[in-house]
């Protein structure tokens, strides 16, 4: 039967000569697809975010088309096409290293005769049940991402008032919120995302249902929240994702011990350190430079580690086995929400490990360091924390140095060691003391 939250409003064509849309903008490839499947006697258009980004005189960065041809009738047409996917359809037509995801027209109906599978929460398993292009245009998220470019007229096809809210710079959910979000929680990062890069506003409806319904997240795949972990933080726009994350109160549902420990400093170094870095993300990406995960996550989890850190600290736990169980514990813990590939969650330790050793000065611990293959973005991350506070300025002084002049860095370490070595001869005529390793400051 058909949902009555989802009921279309209107149609409303959008003729060529009043909207900003032209070919010259969108990707030969998927013109092709159009076109091959428009002349097939086949609906084709241009759908989702590539529509709404041309609108606002972006560049889309992917193109995708809806139909009324079933994925095995698109993939009879097109030899370089494969099909995917099980919660829903698709088929993928290949050029080169550019897809082109041409998807059928979605159902907005459940009469059993279908492919369409929920669980007892309401999320959608599977939803493969074909319809007209107002059942799609209702199914999907967002009224801005619900906008057709038609190839048969160039015209746009409106069918929930998106081309208003594009206009207007607002992103609605279309439905009911609490359904809809129960339907699929990951809706709820999504809006957030699309908001912080669009610089739209959420509409008040689709906003005051997310903090009731953030738990929700926990539902989730981890696999997929590490993925959208990539689209909120490294697609230009983190800072404002992650002010996004904190207003609409989705920050613990998908980064829980760092959201406790920014509550709880008192001083808001690890905050101001956090923004000062994910800043720093959006320059780089912004400059065309790369941003690694593991350091995006030894940004993001940095809180949760000095929180854990100095708690272990606390119980008596010596530091370099404190420091070592923080960071294995941070990571345990985190990996149930957000499934956080080795590749990365090693690296990521290994950068909050070497915090430590940039307080040392012996000649070989210097030369062991700089050779050290995550000693540059550890340095890096050291910068960061000295944005928060201003504890760290003698080392970040000598490492700079020792990158420009290490001959000289060795003989202010060799230095060092002597005036070490001195001390280590005085206490030698009294009681012999252990000398204790400098703990990391937390905090900072």
């Amino acid at each position: 039967m058909t949902d009555p939250t989802l009921l279309p409003t209107a149609p409303r064509t959008i003729p060529r000569d009043q909207h900003a849309i032209s070919r010259k903008d969108i990707s030969p490839s998927a013109l092709r697809v159009l076109y091959r499947l428009h002349e097939a006697g086949y609906g084709a258009y241009l759908v989702g975010g590539a529509v709404r980004d041309l609108l606002l005189g972006e560049h889309p960065k992917d193109f995708d088309i809806a139909t009324d041809a079933t994925p095995e009738q698109v993939k009879h047409l097109f030899r370089n096409c494969r099909l995917i996917g099980r919660r829903f359809r698709l088929a993928h037509v290949v050029y080169g290293r550019e897809i082109i995801e041409v998807a059928t027209f979605r159902a907005n109906i459940d009469d059993g005769s279908g492919d369409r599978e929920q669980d007892q929460e309401g999320r959608v398993l599977r939803d493969n049940v074909y319809g007209s292009i107002e059942d799609d245009a209702v199914r999907r998220d967002f009224t801005a991402n619900a906008l057709y470019y038609a190839i048969s007229d160039f015209s746009v096809r409106d069918y929930v008032g998106g081309f208003e809210d594009v206009n207007n710079r607002v992103m609605k959910l279309i439905g009911d919120p609490e359904t809809r979000y129960r339907e699929d929680p990951v809706r709820m990062l999504r809006a957030v995302r699309l908001a912080a890069k669009l610089r739209f506003r959420i509409d008040h409806e689709s906003a005051e249902q997310i903090p009731k319904l953030a738990p929700l997240l926990q539902e989730a795949s981890a696999a997929r929240l590490f993925e959208e972990c990539l689209k909120l933080f490294l697609s230009g726009h983190a800072e404002a994702s992650f002010l996004g994350l904190e207003a609409h109160g989705l920050l613990a549902g998908l980064l829980p011990e760092t959201a406790v420990a920014l509550a709880s400093n008192r001083s808001g170094a690890l905050r101001r350190m956090l923004l000062e870095g994910l800043r720093a993300t959006d320059a780089r990406i912004a400059a065309d430079e790369p941003v690694s995960p593991a350091f995006l996550f030894a940004l993001l989890l940095w809180p949760a580690y000095c929180r854990t850190l100095a708690m272990l600290q606390a119980q008596g736990v010596h530091v370099a086995e404190a420091e070592r169980r923080a960071a294995d514990r941070v990571t345990l813990h985190q990996v149930t929400t957000v499934a956080l590939p080795r590749r990365f969650s090693l690296p990521m330790q290994e950068i909050w490990l070497l915090q430590a050793r940039f307080t040392q000065r012996q000649r070989k611990r210097v030369v062991r360091l700089l050779s050290h293959p995550r000693f540059r973005a550890a340095y890096d991350f050291l910068q960061l924390r000295q944005s928060a506070s201003d504890s760290h300025a003698e080392d970040i002084a000598f490492w700079a140095e020792a990158q420009r002049d290490p001959d000289h860095a060795l003989e202010v370490a060799a230095l060092t060691a002597e005036s070490d070595e001195e001390g280590e001869s005085a206490e030698s005529r009294g009681p012999r003391r252990r000398r204790r390793r400098r703990p990391v400051v937390v905090g900072h």
